[in-house]
Order: C-alpha cells, then sequence, then structure tokens
C-alpha cells in the first residue's frame, strides 16, 4: 500500500509534454508511480478535474534575511513554490565579521528595499563564515526547500574592510586571493552560486553605488577561478548590460567553466538592449558556454498607495505636516471628509515632471489584477475622459477600497504598454523564468506571486495577444528552472523524483489584490499577495497547503549544491 495516492488528476509533468489523465504515488517523499496506481493508498486525493504539477522553483528571490526567522517563506508558499534560491544580485548576509553588519544591513536597505530596523532586529548574525550561515539556515525546518548563493558585496566588505565598500577601490592580488579562496570554501560547503551587480540602479541605503558595481576583470577572474577550482556553482549577474560588460562576464564563466545567469528586464531607456544580450548568449552558446537569461513572466512595477513608500502625495506640505503623523485611518477618514484638506493637498502638487509621468502611466489594481493594462486604463487617460486633473484623479483611486487604493507604475518590460516583449523573451530557448525578487521591496514591489500570474496569465486570460501552451510554461517554472541550478532531484513528475507537487483547481486559480500587512519584526510593513484555486501543495511528500491556507508542516529544509541529501542538518 502507497502512502499516499492522487488519483485521476489532469497531468502536467514538468518535461513539456502533453498534459494527460494520470494517478501519482507517494513513498517516503518520493514519487514512486505516475499512470494507472493499482495499489490503494493509506490516504487518496481525488484530482479529478485539476491539474497536478510539480512545486514551482523561484531561482531568484531574496529571503536571505527572512530565512533566518520564518519558517513560512509566506509570499511564496502561498503560490505553489516548493524550492526558492536565495542570495541574488551580489548582497547578502555572510560572510561578515562581529561588529561589521551595519553596512551589509545599509546595503540591503538600499538594493532590496528591506527597512534597516526589520534586519536588525530579525537577523541574528550569529554567524561569520558562509558555511557557519548555511548551518544556521539548516537548523530551521520551513515550508519548502532553499538553497543560498555568495554574495559578491558580502564578500568585497569582508576581506577588503571599508574599502571593500567604495566600488572604485581596487582589490590586491592578495585580496583577490583571499575573496577566491572563502568563494571556493562556500560552493564546497553548499553555496548553489555566487551573485555580482554591476547596475547603477543598486544603491545603499546612503546613496553609495553598490561595491561591486566596477569590478574589474583580474577580480571577477579570480573569483571564476574559485569556481572552478570548486566544480561548482552558477554565476548570477545582474547588469546594465552596457558596451562590452556581456563579453567580460561570458569570459569569466568561460574561465569558470560554470554557467553564467543573466538577469534581463526591459529597461525603458534601452528598450532594445536585452535582444543585443539574446544575441550574446546565443553565440557563447554555440561556443559551448553554458549561458541563460532570467527573465520576467510580467511588467515589473512599482505600487502606490496612501500607505506605503511610493506615495504621489508624500512630499507635498499639506501630507507631510498635517496627514502623514496620523494613522492610516483617520489619515483617510481626514481625507474623504475635508474638501478643504483635499483642495490644500492638490494645490500643493509641485510640477515635477519626472513624477507626473511616471503617474500618468500608472494603472489602478482592481481586486482581479490586470497585470497588462490597456492605455486607455492608465491614470492620465482616466484623467482626461472625466475632464479631471492627473493628481485629482490619482487621490480618487488611492482613496478606493477604504483607502487601500492601489496603483501600479510598470518601469520595465512594458515599454510599449503590453506583454509582447515578455512573451518573446519567455519562449526563447536560453531563458528561464526568474524575477520575482521575494522577500525584497517589500513596500514597493510585489512580484512573489509571478508563478501564479505565469499560469494564470499566459496559460489561460491574455486577450492583448497570443498566449503560451500550459504545458509550457509550467515546464520553465520547474524543470526548467530547477536544471538551471543542478537541482535534479525534482521539477518533474515521475517515479523516483522528489514528491513536491501542486494539485490546482485551474478554472479558478486567481491572484488577489495586493494588500499591506504589519508582520516584519520590528512592526515592518510589506506588501503581500495571496492567491485562489491551489488546492493542495506538497513538499516531499507532506502537504503544506490546503485549500489557499498553510497546513504549518515544515518539510522544508537547506539544499547544499553537489548532494542530494535529504536530512536536516
Amino acid at each position: 500500500m502507497h502512502e499516499l495516492v492522487i488519483r485521476g488528476g489532469t497531468l502536467i509533468d514538468g518535461t513539456g509534454a502533453p498534459r494527460r489523465i494520470a494517478d501519482v504515488a507517494i513513498d517516503n517523499g518520493r514519487i514512486t508511480a505516475v499512470g494507472d496506481v493499482p495499489q490503494r493508498g493509506q490516504s487518496e486525493i481525488d484530482a479529478t478535474g485539476l491539474l497536478v504539477t510539480p512545486g514551482f522553483v523561484d531561482i531568484h528571490t531574496h529571503y536571505d534575511g527572512q530565512a533566518t526567522w520564518d519558517s513560512t517563506l509566506t509570499p511564496s508558499s502561498w503560490h505553489g513554490v516548493t524550492t526558492a534560491i536565495f542570495g541574488n544580485c551580489g548582497v547578502g548576509f555572510a560572510p561578515v565579521k562581529p561588529g561589521a553588519t551595519d553596512f551589509l544591513i545599509n546595503l540591503m536597505e538600499g538594493v532590496e528595499d528591506i527597512p534597516g530596523t526589520v534586519l536588525n532586529e530579525g537577523v541574528t548574525f550569529n554567524w561569520e563564515s558562509f558555511p557557519e550561515y548555511l548551518d544556521e539556515l539548516a537548523r530551521r525546518p520551513r515550508t519548502m526547500d532553499i538553497g543560498a548563493q555568495v554574495p559578491h558585496a558580502a564578500l568585497r566588505f569582508y576581506v577588503m574592510g571599508e574599502r571593500g565598500a567604495d566600488y572604485q577601490a581596487i582589490p590586491t592580488e592578495d585580496e583577490a586571493a583571499r575573496m577566491g579562496d572563502l568563494l571556493e570554501e562556500a560552493l564546497r560547503a553548499g553555496a548553489f552560486g555566487f551573485s555580482t551587480s554591476r547596475t547603477t540602479k543598486h544603491k545603499a541605503r546612503d546613496g553609495r553605488l553598490v561595491p561591486t558595481l566596477g569590478a574589474d576583470e583580474p577580480e571577477l577572474f579570480a573569483l571564476a577561478l574559485a569556481m572552478k577550482r570548486a566544480g561548482r556553482g552558477v554565476l548570477e549577474v545582474n547588469s546594465d548590460w552596457g558596451q562590452g560588460e556581456f563579453e567580460i562576464l561570458r569570459d569569466a564563466a568561460r574561465l569558470a567553466q560554470r554557467p553564467l545567469s543573466c538577469l534581463l528586464l526591459q529597461y525603458h531607456q534601452a528598450p532594445e538592449r536585452w535582444r543585443d544580450v539574446m544575441d550574446g548568449i546565443a553565440d557563447a552558446r554555440r561556443e559551448g558556454i553554458e549561458v541563460s537569461a532570467q527573465v520576467a513572466t510580467r511588467p515589473v512595477g512599482v505600487i502606490m498607495s496612501l500607505d506605503t513608500t511610493v506615495n504621489p502625495f508624500g512630499s507635498h506640505p499639506t501630507w507631510v505636516h498635517e496627514l502623514a503623523p496620523l494613522p492610516h485611518a483617520e489619515r483617510v477618514a481626514r481625507l474623504r471628509g475635508d474638501a478643504a484638506l483635499r483642495e490644500r493637498l492638490l494645490a500643493d502638487t509641485p510640477k515635477s515632471h519626472w513624477l507626473a509621468e511616471r503617474l500618468a502611466i500608472a494603472y489602478p489594481i482592481g481586486d482581479v489584477p490586470d497585470y497588462e493594462p490597456a492605455p486607455e486604463r492608465s491614470v492620465a487617460s482616466l484623467a482626461r475622459a472625466e475632464g479631471k486633473t492627473l493628481w485629482a484623479k490619482a487621490l480618487e483611486l488611492l482613496l478606493e477600497d477604504d483607502g487601500n487604493g492601489l496603483l501600479m507604475h510598470p518601469f520595465e518590460n512594458y515599454h510599449a504598454g503590453n506583454m509582447d516583449v515578455v512573451r518573446e523573451m519567455l519562449v526563447n530557448p536560453f531563458s528561464v523564468v526568474s524575477g520575482s525578487d521575494a522577500g525584497a521591496h517589500v513596500s514597493t514591489i510585489c512580484d512573489a506571486s509571478s508563478p501564479t500570474s505565469l499560469l494564470v496569465h499566459w496559460g489561460r486570460d491574455r486577450r492583448r495577444g497570443e498566449g503560451l501552451d500550459l504545458e509550457f510554461v509550467v515546464h520553465k517554472q520547474t524543470q526548467g528552472n530547477a536544471l538551471s541550478y543542478g537541482l535534479t532531484d525534482r521539477g518533474v513528475v515521475a517515479p523516483g523524483m522528489r514528491a513536491d507537487l501542486n494539485i490546482i483547481d485551474f478554472d479558478r486559480l486567481q491572484l488577489c489584490k495586493p494588500q499591506v500587512v504589519a508582520d516584519l519584526p520590528a512592526g515592518g510593513r510589506r506588501f503581500i499577495q495571496r492567491a485562489r484555486g491551489y488546492r493542495h501543495t506538497f513538499v516531499a511528500g507532506v502537504e503544506t497547503l490546503r485549500d489557499d491556507e498553510l497546513t504549518g508542516a515544515l518539510p522544508g529544509r537547506l539544499l547544499r549544491a553537489g548532494t542530494l541529501e535529504t536530512h536536516h542538518a
């Protein structure tokens, strides 16, 4: 008798193969049979009319801090994610010397918009080396499996001290060698890769550019040689992809003899640059260098509200002096009930071209979020149609839903006002899906839900262009992502594979509207986003989600690259 049999579901197995009706048997955390399973199970689930898929693999998260204090790893665990990789973009919390945590917190707060107060209270920093950080992560059970990468900025600061915080500082030959030795040690201890940031978008909270921005070839190549010595790890990079940049990183990957994973987005100031990088990736592939593009599944959008970091009225004198000091509910009540206050707020509106341009192409987020809104749904278009000013319409929209109205400004992947470019990126054979940034940008962006929107938008609901086969998008989020980080034991529903599974009521699968909650350490606030339609999620055969709610089970553990070990350390 099997421990569990899932009967009669519509199986999309993760390989891209056509869906089929099949039973799935699970024993000891593994899938033991797929197809017609005659043996009964100690427990059984009737999945008739439901989708059965592998658990989702998210390779671009920032749970570096949250994973040390939180076992549930929401929002990801609400969206079918059963494996998460963090330590992306060169920022993280190990290695770190005692008493030298302020800079890493300052950097994470600036780059990934996680409040310093939250990190100061939530992250214990009871480690120094990266292997010690892994040991700390391994002590806590959780809803899903996790894996960590070595962040370049932390490594640089650890070896070079305050000089390492300056992107123009060049490490000595001994310092570069020391960084390489520490990276090799971390990779051998189970780190899944090494990440770096080379984009001017990334700045510390105090305004300093990310310290890895100017890392030159000798520094990068010393680290690449460490990866070669270790014989494992992915080189992950976030870059502006200026002239000659891809070639430097390609050469580093060639030297390391390890995969290169490039975060790739459409920048509005250079909307065709992503194509040049994709061309470079194709050329590198022909040379035998394993390179992939991490692409987002929807626009990257900053969310504006009256209760979060980005508020269109946040710098206005009336807001600063009369409204900001008030609790949110009282603030909303005053705005709704005091016409003179609203007039002062709108009259105080500064003539900021930068802010007005972004607000004009922002879109209201409804109860059923639309991540491909038509131009006529923009704040500017709605204002013109109703004969109102841009600012008056924005305030009206933000006051909806008891003052919890949301506006989203899509600043990447939406230059043409549609998702045609996103589709091009997704269907490229050298792309993997990425960009959820789960755990980061907690009060400005809420893209941890992107595994759900990938299925809903591309596999079912797209109306402003061609969609994608559901089998294809499931493959991208499961086997495709798993293999890009060497996870060969998951991402496919087949005998012998890890029993990470989703059972989904696809007809009713839907994203909910983002909402603000204050559940971080030190009372910190963040956006969360739930979903409806996940009937069951299993991690190693243990049910972690039932009817969209966490069960409280914590079967997840730290993964160490180079081993299929299944035990907690």
